[in-house]
């Protein structure tokens, strides 16, 4: 009996030990402890530019491969349309103005290595809890947080004091000024302005000089030189910064060493892939973190030769196509080192793709594709709304597509979980865990309503309405496109927050994204049922979010983003910075 007793045993955990064998390795996260974390970040694509969202004509192959191999995400939301308060709620996990980093004027990111405002040091990056859970943080690219608050060498905003054990790329961002063949793109309207009035006064002063000369005006010559010494004066003024934005922006650090002063721009795609690269080789036998910021797809579009002439979409489709290049490269690295299986690849833009961004009839800014306006607007989808794709073979399923709403800020909880960390319990996070959606655990995001910002001003909300799948939008404020019934506003390059360039909606524009993903068509109270309903559920959402806001120093005020001299980063004795130090090597 015993025996009959064994077998029968025998018989019942056979197979229950087969089928444990033969469960699918979805469910084995538990076994993957702390795997690597690799962020790549492209700056200014559009959604509409990547094969994988529907372009049929820029060739991504390593992109469309992570979303083959992965989970794609289409309606993923940047928590600003710029470049630095975006990446600061990535970087965080929280909107930018509850750490001060959107802004209350037209300055709305970071605009000198050399200012004072950034990233403030009391907020807590993912990369600083994780280098606290043992991992080897490494950020390569561009930051764009800021750099010094005080004096030259106090690196209170940068990489390094954030959580980063290595950073080599830019502090600031890529810009035009920074290809010396290219036009000035920063401040441009201004440095205008700025001339103008250096030659009026110029003008005014050598006018009162020939009159005083000639006898047909009587001048004192203090008069003269006073007003000679103030055109001098103003002219320095403005020139000393603007007229060296290429020396003062355009640097390349490792760590808190200036390696390029100006940077050459011919090697720098070269210098990065070289360093994102040898990071992971380094770091192979620890759990590592490595953040790949792009300077692509941002003007001024720096290819190099093999790939110029490539695409069918000009310089801006070349540089994108470069740049899925580098994505297989570094996806090839993780591959030769045996890491695919514990490795956790992320692909994502800033923010959407920049509209405006034009020379002549050159377009070279991005496509966000059936979606409604670009980089800078707060409000409409095409400012916002970008790709979002993870991979990770054996515990997310492959060739996944998910609709649901997503943040670029749900990064943030989701990598603490991962590497075992606890968020911190001192102050709001605004990111979700995504490892439930993402593995199909559960059904809906955690996001009921998300918050379009344009600076500080609150533009649009979005209610997801889970129990009947609409996604509802309340558009408060919207940017005039100029010229009218064009899609963005090319009188100006950038479409602004607030003041005579915005229209303010009462009640506002409401859109069912589920229905009309373009907001081509808003609803009213004659179109749509739920109408009042929606708009005052909406309404109190805002409210309770206004109530989590508290009052912190402004990053982006006037007196941080203007140039301070004591600031700027220089790597020989200001004003006399220059170095090539890469090259020395």
């Amino acid at each position: 009996a015993s025996c009959l007793l064994l077998c029968f045993r025998a018989s019942l955990v056979t197979p229950l030990i087969f089928g444990l064998l033969l469960q699918p390795p979805l469910t084995q996260l538990s076994t993957v402890t702390q795997p690597n974390i690799v962020l790549l970040m492209a700056d200014d694509l559009g959604i509409g530019d990547v094969g994988c969202y529907g372009n049929d004509t820029i060739r991504t192959p390593n992109i469309d491969r992570l979303a083959k191999e992965g989970v794609k995400l289409t309606q993923h939301i940047a928590a600003a349309p710029l470049c630095t308060p975006s990446r600061a709620a990535f970087l965080t996990g929280r909107y930018p103005l509850r750490s001060g980093m959107d802004a209350v004027n037209n300055y709305r990111v970071i605009f000198w290595n050399g200012g004072s405002g950034g990233l403030p040091p009391n907020e807590t990056t993912f990369a600083k809890i994780l280098q606290q859970q043992g991992y080897s943080t490494g950020l390569i690219g561009k930051w764009h947080q800021g750099v010094n608050c005080k004096s030259r060498n106090d690196h209170c905003h940068h990489p390094l004091n954030h959580g980063f054990d290595y950073f080599y790329g830019m502090p600031f961002t890529l810009i035009s000024d920074c290809q010396p063949t290219e036009p000035p793109e920063m401040d441009r309207a201004f440095r205008r302005k700025l001339w103008l009035y250096t030659q009026m006064i110029g003008l005014v002063t050598f006018t009162a000089a020939l009159g005083r000369l000639t006898g047909l005006i009587s001048v004192h010559w203090k008069m003269l030189s006073c007003l000679a010494g103030f055109s001098l004066l103003f002219f320095l003024s403005w020139f000393s910064s603007y007229g060296f934005v290429r020396y003062w922006n355009c640097i390349m650090m490792r760590n808190y060493e200036v390696t390029e002063q100006p940077m050459v721009t011919d090697r720098t795609t070269s210098l990065i892939l070289r360093e994102s690269i040898s990071f992971i080789e380094r770091n192979k036998h620890k759990p590592f973190l490595l953040f790949l910021s792009f300077l692509h797809s941002h003007t001024p579009l720096l290819t190099t030769e093999k790939f110029l002439g490539r695409s069918r979409h000009g310089l801006y489709g070349d540089n994108v196509e470069e740049m899925d290049w580098m994505v297989g490269q570094v996806l090839d690295a993780i591959d030769k080192e045996g890491l695919k299986s514990t490795t956790l690849v992320y692909f994502a833009s800033d923010h959407g793709g920049w509209l405006e961004r034009q020379e002549g009839k050159r377009q070279l800014g991005g496509w966000n594709g059936i979606y409604r306006g670009g980089k800078a607007m707060g409000g409409w989808e095409g400012g916002i709304r970008v790709p979002g794709i993870f991979r990770w073979p054996g515990v997310l399923p492959a060739s996944t597509v998910i609709d649901e709403p997503t943040s670029l800020m749900d990064i943030y909880p989701t990598v603490v979980h991962l590497a075992g960390g606890v968020l911190p319990q001192d102050r709001v996070i605004d990111g979700r865990d995504l490892m439930p959606l993402l593995q199909g655990t559960v059904e809906h995001s955690e996001h009921e309503f998300l918050f379009h910002y344009c600076g500080i001003h609150l533009h649009a909300v979005r209610w997801h309405q889970k129990d009947s799948g609409a996604i509802w939008k309340a558009h408060y404020v919207t940017p005039i496109f100029r010229p009218l019934g064009a899609g963005a506003c090319y009188d100006r390059g950038f479409c602004p927050c607030f003041g005579e360039g915005v229209t303010h909606h009462d009640p506002p524009l409401l859109f069912d994204l589920s229905q009309d993903p373009s907001e081509a068509k808003p609803l009213s109270a004659d179109t749509e049922p739920l109408f009042d309903i929606v708009i005052r559920k909406i309404g109190r959402a805002t409210e309770e979010h206004r109530r989590t806001l508290t009052v912190v120093p402004e990053q982006l005020s006037l007196s941080n983003v203007v140039w301070k001299p004591w600031l700027q980063p220089c790597c020989g004795t200001f004003p006399f910075c220059w170095c090539d130090k890469e090259g020395d090597n």
